[in-house]
């Protein structure tokens, strides 16, 4: 059994093929990018960033994706596979071990159908951190506001642009920091 570590949380934001209508025959949705950002637990500070390319093998990049997310076919094209991805996120983030959080429930649907459909072993553990949840909760909100909400709310700017990975898991980071950071100075107003 891996150890399980606490000490960094892994915020995880995934961009997929997608199309303005239905789902073309044929194809499917697929990761074409693992935005991550290693979150200190003890600090609440962003420590690095990452995006990682995935190319698609079931789907091409549609306009409307290319306009929603800046990226392209060719963008993704020289991309990992999706089973080498997930074996990077295990192998050098150690994402197995760690506690993981993404902005609602789709990333994490997304990586189980996906590891289904193509017999990928999944690279993460069994925590996983709704972070939209979190935040409302946090934040006394009655309810759930997505992301760039959430940073308006929190008075945070949007670094980057938003629906590419790299970015939307850097800017998540930034929200769950603050909600870290909060509850340590009410744990210590408490004492």
């Amino acid at each position: 059994m891996a150890k399980r570590r606490l000490d960094l949380l892994l915020v995880i934001d995934v961009e997929a093929t997608c199309w303005s209508g239905p789902i073309p025959d044929g194809q499917r949705n697929e990761i074409i990018e693992i935005g991550l950002t290693t979150l200190d637990i003890g600090t609440g500070e962003r420590l690095d960033r990452h995006g990682i390319p995935v190319r698609p093998t079931h789907s091409t990049v549609s306009a409307f994706c290319t306009e929603l997310t800046t990226l392209t076919q060719a963008d993704v094209a020289a991309g990992h596979t999706f089973a080498d991805a997930c074996a990077l996120l295990r192998d050098e983030f150690r994402a197995h071990e760690r506690v993981w959080a993404s902005w609602g429930e789709y990333d994490r649907q997304q990586f189980e159908r996906q590891c289904a459909a193509e017999a990928v072993p999944y690279p993460f553990g069994t925590r996983h951190l709704n972070a939209k949840t979190l935040y409302s909760l946090a934040h006394g909100l009655d309810h759930e506001l997505g992301m760039a909400g959430a940073l308006a709310h929190a008075g945070l700017p949007l670094h980057g642009t938003h629906h590419r990975g790299v970015d939307d898991a850097w800017n998540i980071a930034a929200l769950l920091g603050g909600v870290l950071r909060a509850s340590r100075q009410d744990r210590a107003r408490a004492e």
